[in-house]
């Protein structure tokens, strides 16, 4: 086991790791969605004029549609296949009308997923100089030596570590450093579950330890959360018989420094 997920699962077991962590993603999970007074009286309109294309056109303009079904998506992607396909558009309204209009405004407007306000809670924290660096413009980042955060999306973080770190995986990433000479990418994840897109999200930032060939380049999973609750389980397994970096935020200065 890595010294630094050692250190996590003590700070995550014997202190009050909670507490510490709200400081880096401060959840506010009943903030729900807004949806503006014209965009729905249009809405509660075509619900009651029964106008089941402009009803399906409306909703999927939304933040969040209000059913899961494995159609939608490619409406998504191609909305010129809603007017070619009429049948499939009624049998989803269908389910939509069955809610009724009362329920149809409390799916559109329900807070985002947990796991969906994660990365940027994480980059504000790194952006607050937190970690004793103020994060720096590429062109900063670029002109100097020194010890320096690189600021920027995911894409930008990517675009950078793919050209010159050779990072060989097709997604962005939450962090890319460089401390005492050494470049460190990461992926940050705050595991709220075992199971399921949980898994999925772990396993994902597990594949950045890999990304890169390249032995110059430090590749970190920086996750949070039941993942370091001892068990059986698969996640607390994995991370105890693996000699990678994973380490809680909480430790991320810590580690860096100790480069």
């Amino acid at each position: 086991m890595n010294y630094f997920t050692q250190q996590s699962i003590e700070l995550a077991n014997q202190r009050d790791y909670l507490d510490q962590l709200f400081a880096i993603y401060p959840l506010a999970p009943d903030s729900v969605r807004t949806i503006d007074g014209r965009t729905w009286n249009n809405i509660d309109s075509l619900f009651h004029r029964n106008d089941n294309m402009g009803l399906f056109k409306a909703l999927l303009d939304l933040d969040l549609f209000p059913i899961k079904d494995g159609y939608v998506p490619f409406f998504k992607r191609d909305k010129s296949a809603i007017d070619r396909n009429p049948k499939t558009v009624n049998r989803i309204c269908g389910r939509i009308r069955e809610l009724g209009i009362e329920k149809l405004y409390e799916r559109c407007t329900q807070p985002k997923e947990t796991n969906r306000q994660m990365g940027p809670l994480f980059r504000r924290w790194i952006n607050s100089g937190t970690l004793g660096i103020q994060p720096t413009t590429l062109s900063e980042f670029t002109s100097t030596s020194s010890d320096a955060i690189l600021d920027g999306s995911d894409s930008q973080l990517q675009n950078f570590a793919s050209k010159r770190l050779g990072y060989n995986r097709d997604k962005g990433i939450d962090f890319l450093g460089r401390f005492n000479s050494v470049y460190v990418i990461g992926e940050a994840k705050f595991i709220s579950d075992e199971g399921g897109h949980q898994n999925d999200q772990f396993f994902d930032a597990m594949m950045t330890l890999n990304s890169v060939a390249n032995e110059g380049v430090r590749k970190i999973a920086i996750l949070d959360g039941v993942l370091y609750i001892k068990s059986k389980k698969r996640m607390y397994t994995h991370i105890t018989s693996c000699d990678k970096p994973i380490m809680s935020a909480l430790l991320l200065r810590d580690y860096l420094y100790s480069l």
